[in-house]
């Protein structure tokens, strides 16, 4: 019996030299003798299935791997084998399920999750790339109703609403996935079993099962030809010289890797990220769409092309071409979505929107805009005034004097906020635009703020002490305060700074000895804060100082 073991481990390691030698008929021969003197043993199902998946004997895989499960049902490698052969086989659904039973013993296994997430994306695009409908079945919101793990969804209205937008629109299903209650709806028209979702699809957590370890020894599992063992070699080689900004000796190690291993795009991503670095960005964008190219042919990991395309992105940015980089970001997200191409795509199209904002400014045609706007507001058409005046600011934001043309407007309709946030606009483009500040006093005289009115029209006057219209202005706000004290009195009382006084025991006192001995009133000015709460109340026409 102990002669049989070793000459099973004596053949299991030839087979597994094969592999690494490429020779993989050969191999699985290995393999197949060893199984002869031990048929149970699960690890040599396994191997012997990785290496018929290599030779593309993909159905001899499949049961290999069935082989696997028979004998070690509670080894995660075994699931792992089993849907990836199924999806060779282009049995989706199928590798789908298996990858979640996986998953349920082992929930970290990342080999398990990555081709989880791979068979999703391929189980969504099938047919020359046109979207699968899951939907397309009469009864299939009837199912989903039914299911106990869909059936709260529907309660919902935006997801009923989505469900309705899947059903005309299959298209859009791709940009819902982020939606977990999305792929747990998948799983239930797919027709899987809620036991077969794992904690991803389902919000309800699985039942914790307790994952049997693999003896050390079936831990090797040989994947790697000496080729691709060398090709890494090469990268790690190449990373070290990229950190060191050595960036020709980085090229000429990924290169190598490259050609000792072309299937993997990792290389290519790598050697474009060295062009980015050198501001060759034209190398840049070529070898991340030979990357793309490569990774398609090879099922690469969808991380992987999302990668590519953020950094040909990154290179159309720095090229200033925004439109092509824009287009490359959302090409990205739509592989893989990551917070860091996310805030890239928001802070490009700022950049677009104020490329697209300064590209609209024409003073001249502003100035047209500006004379048809006035044209109208003499006619009495204010609402035709403020279209053209509206037109003439987005071609020339920066002219104060069409916000206060506009404001003049806002006023005529009664659209005071409207009209205060120009003049408010107007005043900070050019502080000294007199017609400004009177516009601003109008408006509030017209709410009958008679303080803030008066304040416009004291700035007005501080830049033009002759300006007849401050000047009216500012006697009709203090004949108005003088005629109706208590209509005054109210107004300000609503005014919540002037309450936030009053609730002041510190202002009451000083109120109360201003009252008595109108002297005091002289040291407490010389405080700053107490002035300026002094000079509120003044403003408001609650106190008067004679």
């Amino acid at each position: 019996m102990a002669d049989n073991a070793a000459q099973v481990a004596k053949l299991k390691e030839r087979g597994n030299s094969c592999m690494e030698a490429g020779n993989l008929s050969e191999a699985v021969l290995h393999y197949t003798d060893a199984i002869k003197l031990d048929p149970e043993n699960h690890v040599l199902y396994s191997n012997r299935s990785a290496a018929y998946a290599k030779l593309k004997k993909y159905k001899e895989a499949l049961d290999d791997a069935d082989k696997v499960l028979l004998y070690k049902p509670d080894w995660p490698k075994g699931y792992s084998r089993k849907a990836a052969a199924l999806v060779y086989l282009n049995k989706l659904t199928e590798a789908l399920s298996t990858y979640q039973k996986g998953l349920q013993l082992d929930p970290n296994n990342q080999q398990l999750k990555d081709g989880l997430a791979d068979c999703r994306e391929k189980l969504l695009l099938q047919g020359g790339g046109r979207m699968l409908n899951p939907f397309s079945d009469p009864s299939c919101l009837q199912r989903i109703k039914d299911d106990p793990r869909t059936k709260e969804f529907m309660k919902d209205p935006e997801f009923a609403k989505t469900m309705a937008e899947l059903i005309i629109n299959p298209q859009v299903l791709g940009t819902k996935l982020n939606d977990k209650r999305i792929l747990t709806t998948l799983s239930v028209l797919m027709g899987m079993d809620a036991s077969d979702d794992d904690d991803e699809l389902d919000p309800t957590p699985p039942r914790k099962k307790t994952p049997t370890p693999p003896p050390k020894q079936e831990k090797m599992d040989v994947d790697k030809t000496p080729e691709q063992l060398k090709a890494l070699k090469e990268k790690e080689a190449g990373n070290a010289a990229y950190k060191k900004k050595d960036f020709q000796t980085a090229l000429q190690h990924y290169e190598k890797a490259v050609e000792l291993d072309p299937s993997d795009m990792t290389f290519l991503n790598n050697k474009a990220a060295v062009y980015y670095e050198m501001q060759d960005y034209q190398q840049c964008i070529a070898i991340c769409e030979k990357a793309v190219e490569v990774g398609r042919e090879n099922r690469a990991d969808f991380k992987l092309i999302a990668k590519a395309f953020t950094r040909t992105g990154n290179a159309y940015k720095a090229l200033k071409d925004y439109g092509k980089a824009k287009n490359f970001y959302e090409k990205s997200l739509s592989e893989h979505r990551t917070p860091e191409t996310k805030e890239l795509l928001s802070k490009l199209e700022k950049v677009i929107k104020e490329q697209e904002r300064l590209a609209y400014i024409d003073p001249a045609k502003s100035e047209e805009e500006k004379e048809k706007g006035n044209e109208f507001f003499r006619k009495g058409d204010y609402p035709s005034a403020i279209k053209h005046y509206s037109e003439a600011i987005r071609r020339n934001p920066e002219d104060a004097k069409i916000y206060s043309n506009r404001a003049a407007c806002y006023t005529k309709l009664a659209e005071f906020n409207l009209g205060l946030k120009d003049c408010d606009e107007c005043i900070r483009l050019e502080p000294d635009f007199v017609k400004g500040h009177i516009r601003k006093g109008k408006i509030h005289q017209g709410l009958k703020q008679y303080a803030k009115a008066q304040d416009a029209y004291q700035r007005a006057l501080d830049i033009d002490s002759n300006c007849q219209d401050a000047l009216d202005g500012f006697r009709e706000c203090m004949m108005a305060v003088n005629s109706d004290p208590e209509e005054v009195r109210k107004r300000a009382m609503s005014d919540p700074e002037v309450q936030q006084i009053l609730k002041d025991p510190a202002m009451r006192m000083i109120l109360e000895q201003m009252q008595t001995d109108p002297r005091a009133l002289q040291d407490h000015l010389k405080n700053p804060d107490i002035a300026s709460k002094i000079q509120k109340l003044l403003q408001s026409g609650l106190i008067s100082i004679r």
